[in-house]
């Protein structure tokens, strides 16, 4: 007799996710010991390119900081990996869809959205002892947390309620859309998903990120006329110059622009402007404005765009498919049951893509640094970013095989050649 077809088709699906799930776990895994043996057999020297600018002591501050991160970074991909496994073929996902049946419809929304925010909880309960380990450990160890357990549970209640108050009408327009738009329901669900986040974009700066950080007018008279002077050269618009209190929960710095359209705002943690002087400031700032100049977040939705609409139209199709749910442990087919088992395995199928992504995002950065260099001084940004290294302890000496598949940054000595090279 031969085998049920979708027995069969189950049971490759299942084998093949499993398959993919630890490639990805041994991978991974693999990089960051390689990241670590590298790190920590170059702490005792300084690269020659850096011998005069950073010190020994900081240089091995930042190899043992790599090192403690890799560390745990490794412990908690491995845990995810459980975890998934555990909803997925361990049936815990199937459970949770069995006890929200007996107080909801099965593959009504009110059961639909208690299904996924019960998931969003759970991953929430699963990050949470690494994120404490991260916050209250290692940072707090070099010399970086500045966050008291009381700011870390009024974060926490904040992102809380901003959670519950989007996300839990978003996941209820979203089935609502999936249950009344026929076949299609994935195109519907892609627009409303895509003018979701340009929304983001637009309300973010003014309504959003004040929820959690201060955000005051630059005062320092001077580095403004120096920053509108940058602005008027790159023809950049924005609707101020901020000053964001970063310090309140890390000594780490950085300077960025955020919003969309008219939207946008200049913002700069203090923390940078305390580390940076002017002219650095004034190079620092040129970077992030040549993202903005190669439209680098526009190609980027450019390409998230149809890549998201292909995974809604792919998802569509696996909904139809009873191997699917079988396959992943789950006798439940409905679109929510099928949107949590969808995004709990996709990051398993789509992991080859990372150095495909991490190269393009530091193409990008290449393209900055360039556009600054003609803004600015290069010699200015190589000051800066010699500094931001010191300062936040980032390895000078990345191993090349993990640096190509994850930096989203080009290597230290590599990023500061390319701009000495540009020096005129």
């Amino acid at each position: 007799m031969s085998a049920d077809p979708v027995s069969s088709a189950a049971s490759g699906f299942a084998a093949l996710f499993v398959t993919l799930l630890l490639l990805s776990l041994v991978v991974k895994t693999g990089l960051m010991r390689r990241q670590i043996r590298h790190v920590l057999a170059r702490r005792e020297q300084v690269p020659q390119a850096f011998a005069e600018s950073i010190t020994l002591a900081s240089h091995q501050r930042a190899a043992d900081y790599t090192a403690a991160r890799m560390r745990l970074a490794m412990s908690e991909i491995a845990v995810s990996a459980l975890f998934v496994l555990l909803l997925t073929l361990g049936g815990r996902l199937q459970a949770i869809h069995d006890a929200w049946s007996a107080m909801f419809p099965p593959g009504g929304i009110a059961h639909g959205v208690a299904l996924l925010a019960t998931l969003g909880v759970l991953g929430w309960l699963i990050d949470l002892p690494f994120v404490l380990v991260k916050t209250f450990v290692i940072e707090k160890r070099f010399g970086f947390n500045r966050m008291t357990p009381g700011l870390f549970a009024a974060d926490t209640a904040r992102e809380a309620a901003l959670a519950a108050a989007i996300g839990l009408p978003l996941l209820a327009v979203l089935l609502w859309l999936t249950a009344a738009m026929g076949s299609l329901w994935w195109l519907w669900v892609w627009a409303f998903w895509l003018s979701f986040n340009l929304l983001v974009m637009l309300i973010w700066p003014t309504f959003i990120a004040p929820l959690f950080n201060r955000f005051t007018p630059l005062a320092d008279e001077a580095l403004k006329t120096r920053v509108e002077g940058l602005l008027a050269r790159c023809g950049f618009q924005s609707k101020g110059l901020f000053v964001m209190d970063g310090s309140r929960r890390s000594a780490h710095g950085n300077a960025y622009f955020t919003g969309f359209g008219a939207s946008k705002r200049i913002v700069f943690f203090d923390t940078l402007l305390d580390k940076l002087n002017p002219d650095e400031v004034e190079a620092v700032l040129a970077h992030e404005l040549g993202h903005f100049r190669h439209r680098h977040i526009i190609k980027r939705l450019a390409v998230l765009a149809p890549a998201s609409l292909a995974l809604l139209a792919l998802l569509g199709w696996l909904i139809e498919q009873p191997w699917f749910f079988t396959g992943l442990g789950s006798t439940a087919t409905d679109t929510a049951t099928a949107l949590a088992l969808f995004f709990l395995v996709l990051p398993a199928f789509t992991f080859p893509l990372a150095p495909i992504l991490s190269y393009w995002s530091r193409v990008h950065e290449f393209e900055a640094d360039a556009y600054a260099a003609q803004q600015t001084r290069a010699a200015d940004l190589v000051a800066a970013l010699v500094k931001l290294y010191r300062d936040n302890a980032s390895t000078l000496t990345p191993d090349p095989l993990y640096s190509r598949f994850f930096d989203s940054h080009p290597p230290a000595a590599l990023r500061v050649a390319r701009l000495q090279s540009l020096q005129s």
